[in-house]
């Protein structure tokens, strides 16, 4: 009988082989996760932090004194949007007398640089009108103030959304 023993199996290189690539496929996804990660925050913008964040705080001491001003005279206002979102007519109620000017401000929810002031001006029947570029739709801020700063009252606006929007002191 002929003996018929097996020879050492043949090498492969390691490259041939699942489990090194296997191994190495977690620290290069985390490598390419990072650099992704870094190209994003090099590349877009942080809108949601203010450069002059401290001089922001400040002012709101002075927001909350307008507010208080507008409940004090009982200002209130109702707002009605043009269906394309680009005029505004504004109808206030407890305007204080003398007041000069109003502008409506419109604050994106969440990007600073998408914000619009829209200057209004006094029709005939009393109601304040203003037109300005359409915006992008979500959740939009709207500020109606005197010119002098004195008082200020606001609500929220979706465009999508068809009606009036009444602006008030926040409680």
């Amino acid at each position: 009988m002929h003996d018929t023993t097996l020879g050492p199996a043949p090498r492969t290189p390691w490259y041939r082989e699942p489990w090194p690539w296997i191994l190495m496929a977690g620290p290069v996804a985390a490598v390419l996760g990072g650099a992704v990660t870094a190209w994003l925050a090099v590349t877009h913008q942080d809108g949601l932090v203010a450069d002059d964040y401290y001089k922001r705080g400040l002012a709101i001491n002075r927001t909350l004194e307008r507010e208080r001003a507008a409940s004090a005279l009982g200002v209130k206002a109702s707002a009605v949007f043009s269906p394309a979102g680009d005029a505004v007519r504004v109808y206030v109620d407890g305007l204080p007398p003398g007041a000069a000017g109003l502008s409506l401000k419109l604050a994106h929810a969440t990007v600073a640089g998408h914000d619009r002031v829209v200057p209004l001006e006094r029709n005939a029947g009393g109601w304040f009108d203003g037109r300005f570029q359409a915006v992008e739709p979500g959740k939009w801020k709207v500020l109606l103030e005197d010119s002098a700063g004195r008082w200020r009252v606001t609500g929220l606006w979706l465009p999508a959304a068809e009606g009036t929007i009444e602006l008030g002191v926040e409680p």
